[in-house]
């Protein structure tokens, strides 16, 4: 009675409940629409297409269209999606979570509502976490969009810029969240129109949305661009701050991530470097280097968060144990680790520009979002993205039995029991998937098992085909499989190995091409005989390995299903489930344990106190497990004080990013008015209103005597402007009041504008004036961002004075940014009155004719690079290290490596070429006797 009354107040039921009648509908249709040819089937898009014209909406086409990609499913790729599908599908054109279990089929489902909303026309973005699947769902889930008549395109890393145009010019594109957020920022960068490759954000669907939305946001996108900051001090403080000790020098909380030097600690300091005070003003660069250094000693340790590999300090992924390939931490803080490993220092960055993942994934006009686990998050769904959790029921019933934790007293101990359980399981055939948080724990427990004998896959996570391949055959008979965390996250985990995988590697050994594999796997009809015959051949072989992992399910069956080891709790209890989550998939039996000691780092932080003192008092042995509800308790405290100082680290980063997304907005949309082709003409003719404006306020103040006014410094500053092309008589002064003052003035500018444009030629005078006013934006712009990174720095001194760091930071920030459009305009103007014209050699189009003065423009402005993507590395990474100095603002971004206008002498063999070609330089315009070309 109680468990009935739960359910009609529970809210989630509820939605279910309201879900059903819908899925009734769709399921109704499906007599007459399974009896369509295939013709009729795919006529069914063109259709759809013209009742959206004449006024029907999306949620009117709802029913049919999911009967439609349903029908279309079974015949393109054998599969039906369940009701429960139907359901998730719904929740996502709702622009809403669902929360659907591994192995329910979310990738399926996904393509209901995506087939749907690209009927409009506008594009569907289906966002996941690597490129890898980005790659595999196109060809995968494209095979039901091609069959319907839609265009499937994929974004990738190192894409040249017409392949990345074409693919955002289809109906769906895939792509990774760093891919999209990146093009954004570039398509801001350009110059011309006709360089920008993204069409409006419309409609996206985010796969994994907790690891994308949660796990990341703590990291702005940032594309940067080089500084010219020396690595000497760098390498000076790595070889001081060893020579320091931990807590007679400096301090460290572990919890908060942070370092600070003691009295004495600054004393020696001091006198290594010969300053008088290492605070004073002059010397806040050498603190800012200690700083770094300290945390690089102290925090951050190899093999954990980063690994050294080629000579080069790569990230580890904190959530997924991944290496986060071209991604840096930000503020001199990578540069101080390369300096600990002595490795060679790469450049420092400056920010060209940059946005969360918050900021940009709520630009959609529609969002929506699938993973296994977010209803542990839905309030900072809610709070950040308006987007409510629909828990999905499973198709069937989940009988995985998750047992209790075992805490042992010592790392030691824990991690023999470890491998007894595995050795054990082994023994009997049952797969076993273990997790653990690092590098360095995986390949520690990977040498117990090789002294025990026992044969098994590590997974460090490099590279993503490699691991889904190898995660995918985790549920094979006696397979024992260790992961970082979630590596292979995205993959099925099938008991007895997925034949589809299988049949999949078999061809590529048989010398296959992944495009032709892919139409391999299809079910639909087919005109070419290549694919044909490819089809046969895959057919085969998939019926021949379907029969042994069939036999093999069923052995695996029989033995309890795919065991899920946790060497340690992770600090998020959704990273837990998503572990555990691995195992049970639609219906199958399966099993889970952690193993948690109280050396491990959230025991030791957060929550072993209270049990170390209960296993004293009881007695236990190092050896001997602990499950007891208290110990249960306290962990899961831990968790929850660790992911509420986590969202609080998320929401300041994006309170302080919102104060400067207002700004972006706005200079963005103002860029874009710009590159659409308006004529500038009127917003010249106010930028000179206004800078004659500010030169009468600040010369000829309002209550200061007209006598007293700096006539002189008035009329050399205007002249200056204007490049003495106005004539400022004696008379042109004597006015008797400032408005009569700033009126003959602002007429006189006006007057030479309309005569310069009368000299140029009104094409000349409008290409310059788009020319010139992108370049200004784009180097002010660039100047405005390092000094509201510097505000932000230090904004965190503020609460010493009774101040609020965020208002302050608003009021400063607001007082910033109305200064560099001041900038923007005066120096446009000035610009616009100072280049001359000269024919460029081989046209005498008067748009094609070139400023004489550019050179110097340029010199004093250096233009933002228009690169193919291959150019730009990749960019931050979200580990709670990269948080601010000593007094800094909130969790700072981790930067990515710095993106280089590049010069054909400086592009190495092996890089992309700079023509966006998508070749290595060594085969394009690097290949011999193309060297010297453009």
């Amino acid at each position: 009675m109680l468990e009935q009354l739960s359910k009609l107040f529970d809210s989630n039921e509820k939605e279910i409940r309201r879900l059903r009648p819908r899925v009734e509908q769709i399921n109704a249709l499906e007599p007459e629409v399974s009896g369509l040819s295939d013709a009729e089937l795919q006529a069914k898009t063109g259709e759809f297409r013209q009742r959206l014209e004449q006024g029907a909406s999306l949620d009117d086409l709802l029913p049919e269209a999911f009967a439609v990609v349903r029908e279309a499913s079974r015949r393109v790729l054998g599969m039906r999606p369940f009701d429960v599908q139907l359901m998730g599908g719904i929740v996502l054109h709702e622009g809403r979570i669902a929360e659907m279990k591994t192995g329910e089929g979310k990738t399926l489902a996904a393509t209901l509502p995506v087939y749907l909303n690209a009927l409009a026309g506008k594009g569907v973005h289906v966002v996941t976490v690597n490129d890898y699947l980005a790659r595999r769902d196109a060809e995968w889930m494209g095979a039901i969009y091609r069959f319907l008549g839609l265009s499937v395109g994929t974004i990738l890393h190192g894409l040249d810029f017409a392949a990345r145009r074409q693919a955002y010019g289809c109906d769906i594109t895939y792509g990774t969240n760093n891919e999209f957020g990146f093009d954004y920022l570039r398509d801001n960068m350009v110059l011309r129109q006709e360089q920008m490759v993204q069409r409006g954000l419309e409609y996206a669907i985010v796969d994994e949305v907790d690891s994308i939305l949660i796990d990341e946001a703590r990291t702005p996108l940032i594309i940067s661009g080089p500084s010219d900051e020396s690595p000497e001090w760098y390498y000076r403080f790595a070889q001081l701050v060893p020579r320091l000790k931990r807590e007679e020098d400096y301090t460290v909380d572990e919890k908060a991530r942070t370092v600070g030097l003691t009295e004495a600690g600054t004393a020696k300091v001091e006198k290594e470097l010969g300053v008088e005070n290492l605070f004073d003003d002059v010397h806040w660069e050498l603190s800012h280097y200690l700083q770094q250094a300290l945390k690089a000693h102290a925090l951050f340790k190899r093999d954990r968060d980063y690994v050294v590999k080629d000579g080069e300090v790569i990230i580890v992924d904190e959530f997924t144990g991944r290496l986060m390939f071209g991604r840096r931490y930000s503020d001199g803080l990578h540069q101080a680790i390369e300096a600990k490993e002595k490795v060679k220092i790469q450049q420092e960055s400056q920010t060209l520009a940059s946005i969360t993942f918050q900021n940009y994934f709520r630009m959609y006009r529609k969002l929506a979002g699938m993973t296994g686990t977010a209803k542990t998050e839905e309030e900072e769904f809610m709070k950040i993205y308006g987007m409510d959790v629909v828990v999905i029921p499973t198709n069937a019933a989940m009988i995985r039995e998750d047992h209790p934790d075992a805490v042992y007293k010592t790392e030691k101990a824990k991690f023999e029991a470890v491998v007894e359980e595995i050795a054990e399981m082994h023994e009997t055939g049952q797969p076993v998937l273990v997790g653990t948080i690092s590098i360095e724990k995986s390949e520690r427990l990977s040498a117990m098992l090789k002294r025990r004998g026992v044969p098994h896959q590590v997974l460090n996570a490099k590279y993503h085909e490699k691991e889904a391949e190898i995660v995918a055959q985790a549920g094979r008979l006696g397979a024992v499989t260790i992961a970082t965390n979630m590596a292979g996250r995205g993959t099925d985990i099938m008991l007895g190995g997925n034949p589809d995988f299988l049949a999949r590697q078999e061809m590529r050994r048989h010398g296959y091409e992944p495009e032709m594999i892919a139409l391999a796997a299809e079910k639909g009809p087919v005109d070419d005989p290549d694919v044909a015959k490819a089809r046969e051949v895959y057919g085969r072989m998939y019926e021949e390995i379907k029969r042994q992992t069939d036999e093999e399910h069923r052995r695996v069956v029989e033995l309890g299903g795919l065991h899920i080891i946790g060497t340690e709790r992770h600090e998020s209890r959704r990273i837990d489930n998503q572990l555990r989550g691995r195992s049970g998939r639609q219906g199958d039996p399966g099993s889970s344990r952690f193993y948690v000691s109280l050396e491990d780092d959230l025991m030791r932080l957060f929550g072993s106190e209270r049990i170390s003192g209960l296993m004293e008092r009881l007695g236990w042995e190092d050896d001997v497990p602990i499950e007891h509800r208290q110990v249960s308790r306290a962990l899961e405290n831990a968790q929850k004080k660790v992911e509420s100082r986590h969202f609080e680290i998320r929401k300041q980063v994006l309170e302080y990013d919102d104060v400067l997304n207002q700004q972006r907005e706005l200079i963005y949309e103002q860029r874009r008015k710009v590159l659409m082709g308006e004529s500038l003409e009127e917003t010249i003719l106010q930028f000179v209103t206004d800078a004659v404006k500010r030169l009468v306020e600040e010369y000829a103040p309002e209550k200061v005597h007209p006598e007293e006014w700096d006539l002189q410094s008035l009329r050399e500053r205007y002249l200056e402007i204007f490049n003495r092309r106005v004539a400022v008589p004696d008379e042109l002064l004597a006015a008797e009041n400032r408005e009569e003052l700033a009126e003959r003035l602002t007429e006189a500018a006006q007057a030479a504008y309309r005569k310069r444009t009368e000299e140029l030629g009104e094409a000349t005078m409008r290409e310059l004036e788009r020319f010139l006013l992108l370049r200004m934006v784009d180097s002010k712009w660039m100047d405005h961002l390092r000094n509201m990174d510097d505000l932000r720095e230090g904004i965190g001194l503020r609460a010493l004075g009774q101040q609020h760091p965020l208002i302050e930071y608003r009021r400063e920030g607001f007082a910033m940014f109305q200064q560099m459009v001041d900038s923007i305009q005066e120096d446009t103007v000035a610009y616009l009155f100072k280049v001359e014209p000269v024919a460029q050699p081989g046209t005498a189009a008067p748009w094609a004719r070139r400023p004489r003065a550019l050179d110097r423009a340029r010199a004093e402005h250096p233009p933002l690079a228009v690169m193919s993507s291959g150019q730009r590395r990749a960019a931050g990474g979200g580990a709670p290290g990269a948080a601010p100095a000593a007094g800094g603002g909130p969790g700072g971004p981790a930067r990515p490596a710095p993106v280089q206008p590049r010069r054909v002498q400086k592009v190495g063999r092996n890089d992309p070429c700079p023509c966006g070609s998508g070749k290595k330089y060594k085969k394009c315009h690097g290949a011999p006797g193309r060297a010297a070309e453009g």
